[in-house]
């Protein structure tokens, strides 16, 4: 989804990038842990806030009939819509689970123009249902195509291992070996095993864990101890870890953002 024909105002990306900010996180449909209290107009501004370019978005809800109903500052467009707004002028929302209510999934927003998106369902088995959204760019002044895919694997091990091998063969078969690629979102995987495959089969390499020597602990959010939370990049220049602080997100969702400075 596009909205190319809107006035960007001064958050927007200039004309000619060569260096820009990629901010992913776990939205927990627009509740803090437990669901206590929506804070979707929290988390925008936190958003805004980071200046990212682009904005990887996972467990961000298209619609809810019942919330809609229960809370009174409950967004009339959907929560991607409502955290674009007039910052990020493109967007695209892949749709990865369905339920009586309403429906939830993956977001990029972008300040580059999307020329292509698609949405890949990943699901193995069982109520888990999953998907890897795959968008392609254009850099304004560049003549380049940046390749992006917003991720969310699976709780089972088994799963995400099968999901990885998917998003290798995504990668392998819809991104030129030349194009540069970010690869980011919630990939559950605590045991650690995701970097060894995605090197392996793409080439790819985790900004914090190549900075520091180890991933970043992103849940949960208020005392993390597990590396669930990544971004993988390949193509790029340069790249670099964005530290960002715990408040005020660590009352906005049960992940921690990760966000990065990419040079193309």
């Amino acid at each position: 989804m596009s909205r190319n024909s809107l006035p960007l105002d001064a958050g927007a990306v200039a004309p000619d990038v060569s260096t820009f900010r990629v901010l992913t996180v776990n939205v927990h449909k627009g509740f803090n842990f437990f669901n206590r209290r929506f804070i979707l107009h929290d988390l925008r501004e936190a958003v805004r806030k980071v200046s990212a370019d682009m904005v990887f978005l996972q467990e961000v809800l298209g619609a809810h009939a019942r919330h809609a109903l229960r809370f009174a500052n409950w967004p009339e467009s959907p929560q991607y819509e409502f955290l674009a707004d007039t910052i990020w002028s493109d967007f695209a929302y892949g749709r990865n689970a369905v339920y009586p209510d309403g429906e939830h999934g993956n977001a990029v927003l972008s300040k580059f123009p999307i020329v292509h998106y698609e949405n890949h369902d990943v699901s193995i088995s069982g109520p888990e249902r999953r998907g890897l959204l795959h968008c392609v760019m254009r850099v304004p002044g560049t003549g380049v195509q940046l390749h992006a895919v917003c991720v969310h694997l699976g709780l089972q091990e088994r799963h995400r291992k099968k999901q990885l091998d998917l998003l290798c063969r995504l990668v392998q078969q819809e991104v030129p070996g030349d194009a540069p690629l970010v690869v980011a979102g919630d990939f559950n995987d605590w045991r650690r095993r995701a970097g060894a495959v995605l090197e392996g089969c793409a080439g790819l390499r985790e900004v914090y864990a190549h900075a520091h020597g180890q991933l970043a602990r992103s849940f949960p959010a208020w005392c993390p101890l597990l590396p669930l939370d990544r971004i993988y990049v390949r193509g790029v220049n340069a790249h670099r870890p964005i530290e960002l602080g715990r408040r005020p997100w660590t009352s906005l969702s049960d992940h921690a953002p990760l966000a990065a400075e990419l040079a193309l």
